[in-house]
């Protein structure tokens, strides 16, 4: 995840870039675009903390992009990358992420510079507790105003320190655990939230394997099952990705680590890869599978899905050419650099964009929130009700044909929704139904001509109604 400054630009930049290829495409003035496209608010601030026994200066920031639409929403991350470009560009990706998929937030961001290895937990906490203060000071934190998630380096763990430390500095804030998301459940979190992303990622690419008219052109069949797939990353996201891939019938033929790639053409055990990985602390060496040293000659393997889920530009102008994909699902942010973009639109290849693809996370976390604010767990309500209701069919159509039906059949149709479900089913939900907006605007939009575009595009023309109902441009 590591980048140097200059990349960081070069990440901020084609984010820019991206959003004045698709302005064109719209039919906002430039007024409204300059809008669409400034950050709002911007926080640097820099804090004394006591580690050890010595005081060190902390730097940190919190970005919100857009407000068209609050609370704005976005992750915080540790890294000792964190500087303002990053974040900004990050910030903005989130607002036009939640437009997207439809989830009424603006963009925000955030990050603390520091290298949380180096750190105890207690230094953590510390340092997360007065970050959080900060922001609470500046007004940078709230239900209504901003709410942090986790991002690289954090995780449900300094959420809960977050959503503490608000709580105890608003202490008249009866929604104070909506401050934040991606809690643990205990504090308030939302069952689904740790697989969100890498669902989303397999939702998204499900939903675009499903049209024969998209699966014609590049030679493929629709459906997921039997494709082979290589997963770069089996962090959070490319592990959960590989996971539902995996059981969705799709043959993962590569995976890759920062430490080297696997690849065995008749398919993977993914379990079996993580025992082994567990065994010997990493992936190489698996039984029956061909192993590289270098990861990146993992990307250049045959398959017809790959997903990096990793780093950001591990597919640039060097290596693009070689990529034998059909399709890419950017899972991670920015894994495809602007040149490689343009080579692997000429080569054909379908590029379901990360601005799009990765917003299961988010997606979650607007769950997440409702949850918090009407301060009722889902499922409570309707559970036992649908069960109920399963019950009373299954006993009208036993009377009715005289047969009885089996114990399996009856614990399948009687299972009320639990929180999970639900969850997942609003997830599926969301990435079906963004893709056919995205889909639709790609197909008959003149001037798009990729995905990526599109989904700009889409964010765009959403920002830009919301933005002109809001009567701010007399």
């Amino acid at each position: 995840m590591a980048n140097t400054n200059s990349s960081n630009q070069s990440f901020f930049e084609s984010v820019q870039r991206n959003f004045d290829k698709a302005a064109k495409q719209t039919r906002f003035d430039k007024g409204i675009l300059d809008q669409i496209k400034a950050c709002n608010s911007i926080l640097r601030v820099k804090f004394p903390v006591k580690i050890g026994d010595s005081i060190e200066v902390i730097e940190a920031y919190r970005v919100q992009h857009s407000h068209h639409k609050l609370p704005c929403k976005g992750g915080i991350r540790f890294s000792l990358e964190v500087d303002q470009e990053e974040v900004m560009a990050l910030a903005a990706l989130m607002t036009y992420k939640c437009a997207i998929v439809n989830v009424p937030f603006g963009g925000g961001k955030g990050g603390i510079k520091i290298d949380s290895k180096k750190y105890s937990a207690f230094e953590l906490e510390k340092i997360t507790r007065r970050y959080t203060s900060e922001l609470c000071k500046k007004n940078f934190i709230g239900p209504g105003i901003d709410v942090p998630a986790p991002d690289y380096g954090t995780s449900s763990r300094e959420m809960s320190w977050i959503v503490d430390t608000y709580a105890s500095l608003n202490p008249n804030d009866l929604n104070a655990q909506a401050c934040v998301t991606g809690k643990p459940v205990s504090q308030g979190g939302v069952r689904g939230r740790t697989e969100a992303t890498g669902l989303g990622v397999f939702f998204g690419v499900r939903e675009a394997c499903s049209f024969q008219e998209d699966m014609d052109q590049l030679g493929l069949t629709t459906g997921v099952a039997g494709k082979r797939v290589i997963v770069q990353g089996l962090g959070n996201v490319g592990y959960h990705a590989a996971k539902y891939f995996y059981e969705g019938g799709a043959k993962l033929v590569g995976l890759i680590e920062y430490d080297g790639a696997i690849y065995d053409e008749n398919g993977l055990d993914l379990n079996a890869v993580q025992a082994h990985r567990q065994q010997t602390g990493g992936i190489l060496n698996f039984p029956g599978a061909i192993s590289f040293s270098n990861p990146a000659e993992g990307l250049e393997q045959p398959c017809d899905i790959l997903i990096p889920a990793a780093l950001e530009s591990v597919i640039h102008a060097e290596n693009a050419d070689k990529i034998q994909a059909k399709i890419i699902g950017e899972a991670a942010n920015g894994p495809i650099t602007a040149e490689a973009d343009e080579i692997l639109n000429k080569k054909g290849i379908l590029v379901i964009p990360d601005i799009y693809l990765n917003a299961g996370g988010v997606t979650v976390s607007y769950f997440e929130w409702l949850k918090n604010l009407s301060h009722v767990r889902y499922g409570r309500l309707e559970k036992r009700f649908s069960e109920n209701m399963y019950q009373e069919l299954i006993d009208i159509i036993e009377s009715t044909t005289g047969r009885k039906v089996s114990e399996l059949e009856r614990k399948t149709i009687l299972r009320g929704p639990s929180e999970i479900d639900l969850v997942h089913s609003g997830l599926e939900d969301t990435m079906i139904g963004s893709y056919g907006e995205i889909r639709e605007i790609y197909k008959n939009r003149e001037g798009v001509e990729d995905l990526r575009t599109a989904a700009f595009v889409c964010a765009i023309d959403k920002i830009g109604v919301a933005y002109e109902e809001l009567g701010i441009f007399p």
